[in-house]
């Protein structure tokens, strides 16, 4: 686009300034729910290092406990990392928004040469910005595979506990219809 298009048309300006604001939006956004996330994780560290003092537990249940904790403590980790490449995106998508509008604002003033040369800044700080994204959407991505896990480890075990405690449990499985010998 050529710098007289742009100061021609109020709608050309409009949309090189409203991408970076909406993509910058939406970093906040994710910034947000990542900082809850940090917060959630660390609540549940807590309750770990609770159960932790309760006394003496049989070898499986302190096992597991020490895979919960480590699970969790690289849950941790992999939140900060992406609230790092969150914040990253949050800040090129910012200077894209404010480059892009300075750029609007001097091409009339100044010519071509700022032109490009702001548009070019626009455009390398946009692409960080998804790069920030992408890397910070990856870790949130490995985060929430380690909750899963210990979700389904504790409700493993909840099942398994509840069985026990159910007088018979354990007979009625082999006595259903349809149920192997």
């Amino acid at each position: 686009m050529e710098p007289t298009t742009l100061a021609q048309s109020p709608f050309a300006a409009l949309t090189f300034i409203a991408a970076p604001a909406l993509l910058t939006n939406a970093s906040s956004v994710l910034a947000l729910s990542t900082i809850n996330r940090m917060l959630r994780t660390r609540d549940r560290m807590h309750e770990l290092f609770a159960k932790s003092e309760g006394g003496r537990q049989p070898e499986t249940d302190a096992a597991r406990l020490i895979q919960q904790v480590d699970r969790v403590e690289k849950q941790a980790a992999l939140l900060l990392r992406a609230l790092y490449s969150i914040y990253l995106a949050l800040a090129a998508f910012a200077g894209a928004t404010f480059v892009t509008l300075l750029g609007t604002v001097l091409v009339p003033f100044q010519g071509a040469i700022w032109f490009r040369l702001l548009a070019g800044l626009g455009v390398v700080l946009g692409f960080i910005g998804v790069g920030g994204l992408v890397f910070g959407s990856a870790s949130l991505f490995q985060a929430t595979q380690l909750s899963l896990i210990n979700i389904r480890e504790e409700a493993t075990l909840i099942r398994e506990r509840q069985g026990q405690r159910r007088p018979g449990a354990a007979g009625r499985a082999e006595a259903e219809p349809g149920a192997k010998p």
